[in-house]
């Protein structure tokens, strides 16, 4: 039986684990065939605005824990690429909503194969003990993204 302090001890060494690994995939800018390539940060952006339309560059921001100066910037890289627009509110002018494209949508698909790619590389080297706990895993880190993802609130977004 393991005793609180050794649990919370493994917990501790997967919460840094799990930052480390979602940090070196971030690192890795994939190639988007179909699309010049894009910064981390750029392809990151445009992964959020294809998964949640409709947000502000303030609720992105705050999303992706980013300074707004970096996300702005990123938007504008990404519009001027023609990937994302930009529509005022219906309710208030003075907010601008990101939406993506018809092209950002046709290249969601390649997007999405780009940054799963070196995961799947990664994972076809391990050996099938390794690969068969992962699989065990899949709902367990499902569940911990639900939760992640549910206790972030945004303005507007409700």
């Amino acid at each position: 039986m393991v005793d609180n302090t050794e649990a919370a001890a493994r917990r501790r060494e997967l919460a840094m684990l799990l930052r480390d690994l979602s940090w070196t995939i971030h690192r890795r800018v994939p190639d988007v065939t179909g699309i010049e390539p894009l910064t981390s940060t750029d392809l990151a952006v445009l992964k959020h605005v294809l998964e949640a339309p409709g947000m502000t560059v303030t609720e992105l921001s705050r999303h992706m824990a980013l300074k707004q100066s970096n996300t702005s910037a990123a938007v504008r890289t990404l519009a001027d690429r023609g990937l994302v627009t930009k529509e005022s509110s219906a309710s208030d002018r003075r907010i601008s909503r990101l939406f993506p494209t018809d092209k950002a949508m046709a290249q969601d698909e390649a997007i999405g194969d780009a940054w799963a790619g070196p995961i799947r590389k990664a994972l076809a080297g391990l050996d099938a003990a390794q690969a068969a706990a992962l699989d065990d895993a899949v709902q367990a880190l499902q569940t911990l993204n639900s939760r992640l993802r549910s206790d972030q609130t945004f303005p507007g977004s409700s």
